[in-house]
């Protein structure tokens, strides 16, 4: 569907680095690139996670809808955070919107028609769509962000890790856990260090936590207080 490229920006040894950027405050040798690789694992098995925050992925991202870009955004891993509508769970039966003053002021008064003609047909084929029974999550595409957009987008190791934890969960949208898999496909094919990283350390909550902490699970684990 969409299409993802590493940019060679992008950390082609993270985990050597680690090991490296650790070393200095060890006061160990880092000249030995073996060294830093063994001393990098380390710390990912320790779970010293700031040191993930020194290898750098850089990539385009194209071909996915606004309206996954949108939640992508949502993942800043930083200050100042944000939180904003869901286009997934909030009733877009009768959304709101907002119309250009270039529209409400054209000298040609079929400019507003036209708008509101648009608009009025979105909001009926978005409730007839809901009253077939596809998905609010699906049928709220008809939105002007389900078209596809092109992004070059700037992150950490740590931030994609945490992303992971979320987005490979069976019950996020489903696009995005596409991307998010193209994505993960990428990195591996990028280098060695990235393949490990992807197989050892991506993966829903649920896998790292040994149970479902969601309160709506998927079943693919049990819940906590099942076990």
């Amino acid at each position: 569907m969409g299409k993802i490229t590493i940019l060679e920006e992008t950390t082609k040894n993270p985990i050597t680095l680690i090991g490296k950027r650790a070393g200095i405050c060890y006061g160990s040798d880092i000249t030995d690139d073996n060294k830093n690789y063994i001393r990098g694992i380390g710390c990912i098995t320790d779970r010293h996670g700031r040191t993930l925050e020194y290898p750098n992925v850089e990539m385009i991202i194209d071909g996915y809808s606004a309206k996954t870009i949108r939640e992508w955004y949502t993942h800043i891993g930083c200050l100042p955070t944000r939180l904003q509508s869901s286009t997934r769970y909030i009733n877009y039966n009768n959304f709101q919107f907002v119309v250009p003053k270039t529209v409400k002021n054209c000298k040609d008064d079929d400019a507003f028609y036209y708008y509101m003609k648009v608009i009025k047909q979105i909001r009926n084929s978005i409730n007839a769509l809901i009253d077939m029974g596809v998905p609010n999550e699906d049928a709220t595409m008809l939105l002007p962000i389900c078209m596809q957009t092109k992004i070059v987008d700037k992150r950490n190791l740590r931030n994609l890790i945490d992303m992971s934890k979320n987005r490979e969960c069976t019950r996020a949208y489903w696009e995005f856990r596409e991307m998010f898999n193209d994505i993960k496909n990428a990195l591996r094919e990028y280098s060695d260090e990235w393949k490990w990283i992807v197989d050892n350390l991506f993966m829903p909550k649920c896998e790292e936590l040994g149970y479902c902490p969601e309160r709506k699970s998927c079943g693919r684990k049990k819940l906590k207080e099942e076990l």
